[in-house]
């Protein structure tokens, strides 16, 4: 065990816990891409068509699905408004894609706590929940990339997911409540 897992759980690696979180906030933003990129790139068609027109250029399918993915953490995306304010959006919440994307994180977060408690062999509620909360060290670090990637910029107009909220909800409260969840079940569950 090396000696930032020493206060952790017998078995809890935090090694274990980024691979398991930068690859549920991957699996995740996949899901979305495979699911709503189609339906995304014929929203932005009229969007980019006006972008285009002013000499922008096109806002990529890519990053608004990451905007998307953000949304099902509930953080809004911020875009400028004519007068110089800004507007925050949910996608989602305005009912613009499927409110089934709202389960997407919390279940692949709750699978990958399950995981991570199940591979270091715990069986108690606390060291469960502490092993499935690991998965937070790769989740976010991934939102916090996530947070950069998905920034659209077109002359001194930016539209991205909201900083603060992107770090505080989709970095830290979901992965660290989910994958908890997750692990308090796959350890009081082991047989």
């Amino acid at each position: 065990m090396s000696e930032t897992d020493s206060a952790l759980p017998r078995g809890v690696s935090l090694r274990n816990g980024f691979a398991a979180g930068t690859l549920t906030f991957v699996l995740g933003y996949l899901v979305t891409y495979v699911w709503q990129s189609g339906t995304i790139r014929d929203s932005l068609q009229g969007y980019n068509a006006v972008i285009e027109f002013f000499g922008g250029d096109p806002i990529p399918a890519w990053q608004a699905v990451g905007w998307l993915f953000y949304n099902a953490h509930f953080v809004a995306v911020t875009y400028p408004t004519f007068g110089g304010g800004s507007v925050s959006m949910n996608l989602i919440a305005d009912g613009n894609a499927p409110t089934l994307l709202y389960v997407v994180p919390p279940v692949l977060l709750v699978v990958a706590g399950f995981a991570l408690a199940r591979s270091a062999g715990v069986r108690d509620f606390d060291s469960g929940a502490i092993a499935g909360a690991s998965v937070v060290v790769g989740y976010l670090v991934f939102a916090v990339l996530g947070l950069v990637a998905f920034r659209y910029t077109a002359g001194g107009s930016t539209m991205h997911p909201e900083y603060s909220v992107g770090v505080l909800l989709a970095g830290l409260f979901y992965p660290v409540v989910f994958g908890g969840i997750g692990g308090a079940i796959g350890a009081t569950t082991a047989t």
